[in-house]
């Protein structure tokens, strides 16, 4: 009788345990907040982990872990190649990332399409530098290849370009067909250029994305967004269009100019602060390897290690997007896709309003550049809401310019910038939004109450030297 009375007591305190961890969990789920009265929501109504004060940090822990198994994908690595899956069912497809991968993607390319013609679209930058190892793969595979370029940068993300590279493809002696596949070799601008090609050539052909930047390589090879600019703004024209394989090797990047690489590492950082504060001090444990250098020749040079560093960097970035995207194909309304636009609501609009000067001579800002801007300015704000330490704001710009990365931007004209944003695609019914992070790196949430005077007032803190 002892005995059964002992099991009760232990029944009793097991059941009274279990409805504490229970109510923390809840707890730690119910929307923060934060400083002046600005609601934040929960990091489990946006993706994010829980930002919640007086959590058992502990059991904070737990409840991340749960989140995050529900859709970071693993990376698959057997010596220096990496795999990463990004799970769409039927449209599903895999992200390699090998050394020296840029002479293989034949086989890859073959298995994307039955088709006979393959239909090169590149640069006047990279075509010189790796059009001819790509042709020779790809016609190894068996098929017919034809290069289409247009000059580059992004002030030829246009329309007009696209009604080029139309008529380079028409003109090409093996017609085109549904089953022809189109490969973007070279950056995001190419990425995006032909991408929207192959959805719009005959209603749709397969396409394959073979990047040649650190920027394409981590954010804009993978998750199926094409399209161009518009005067009014950037992206404004474009469709969804997922590739059939993105094929990354990073060797390519030892001729890339140095600016080109530091604008990729805001997008890296840019994810870190999202979903996962481990990446941050990843990269800033490796900022030696990774930082551009200028070499004589104008273009970023790395280290030995430096290219299985950009590999291991380029992975972990790509496992977040592809969860992401996996998550929130068409970007949902506040879905989790839309935690990729931190730093580019005022990113894009200074990309649009400033980003094109001096584009002759290649002294212009990069996408990157801007996201960096953009990110400052954010923080700022969340800052200013409570939402975020000062020391984790001061981090990130730290970060950032050990990078070379722009974390100031003298002469930003707050009204000009205010007034591009409201025609970004992402505003609603005039109303801007914002990503902000919730309480702590790796966390963040989306806000559609953000004030002009919260704008403006980090627009001046970004226009002060």
């Amino acid at each position: 009788m002892g005995s059964i009375a002992l099991y009760g007591i232990y029944g009793l305190i097991l059941i009274v345990l279990i409805g504490y961890v229970i109510a923390r969990w809840m707890a730690a789920l119910r929307p923060r907040r934060g400083a002046g009265g600005h609601s934040s929501p929960s990091a489990a109504q946006e993706g994010g982990g829980p930002a919640q004060e007086g959590v058992d940090p502990e059991l904070a822990r737990q409840v991340e872990r749960f989140q995050a198994s529900q859709g970071v994908l693993s990376i698959h690595k057997i010596g220096a190649s990496r795999q990463v899956r990004v799970e769409l069912g039927q449209r599903g497809y895999d992200i390699r990332i090998k050394p020296g991968l840029l002479d293989e993607i034949g086989p890859a390319t073959r298995a994307a399409t039955t088709g006979h013609a393959a239909f090169i679209i590149t640069d006047s930058n990279v075509r010189p530098l790796y059009a001819t190892r790509a042709t020779a793969a790809l016609a190894a595979a068996g098929f017919a290849v034809h290069v289409a370029s247009f000059p580059a940068g992004e002030m030829h993300k246009t329309l007009l370009t696209v009604a080029t590279l139309f008529d380079q493809i028409f003109a090409a002696p093996t017609p085109p067909d549904r089953a022809s596949v189109i490969v973007a070799l070279g950056g995001g601008v190419v990425g995006d250029v032909a991408g929207f090609v192959a959805a719009t050539l005959l209603r749709g052909v397969p396409f394959v994305q073979v990047p040649t930047t650190l920027l394409a390589d981590v954010d804009s090879s993978v998750g199926g967004k094409t399209g161009v600019d518009h005067s009014a703004g950037k992206n404004l024209i474009g469709a969804f269009h997922q590739p059939r394989a993105v094929l990354i090797d990073p060797q390519v990047l030892g001729t890339l100019a140095a600016v080109e690489i530091s604008s990729g590492l805001a997008e890296c950082i840019k994810h870190g602060v999202i979903r996962d504060a481990a990446l941050i001090g990843w990269i800033e444990q490796h900022a030696e390897d990774l930082r551009p250098r200028a070499a004589a020749a104008g273009a970023g040079s790395l280290s030995a290690a430096g290219t299985d560093v950009m590999g291991e960097l380029t992975a972990r970035n790509v496992a977040i997007k592809a969860a992401v995207v996996a998550a929130d194909e068409h970007e949902q309304d506040k879905g989790p896709r839309s935690h990729l636009n931190f730093g580019h609501t005022i990113g894009h609009a200074i990309e649009s309003a400033y980003g094109f000067g001096g584009a002759a001579d290649g002294d212009y800002l990069r996408h990157g550049h801007c996201v960096a801007l953009g990110m400052v300015a954010a923080d700022r704000i969340a800052v200013a809401r409570g939402l975020l330490a000062a020391d984790d704001a001061a981090r990130i710009e730290r970060l950032l310019a050990r990078l070379n990365l722009p974390i100031r931007l003298p002469g930003l004209s707050a009204d000009t910038l205010l007034a591009t944003m409201r025609l970004d695609k992402k505003a609603r019914a005039g109303r801007l939004r914002f990503v902000l992070p919730a309480v702590h790196l790796g966390t963040v949430a989306v806000h559609e109450d953000v004030m002009d005077s919260e704008i403006r007032e980090a627009i001046r803190y970004l226009s002060n030297p």
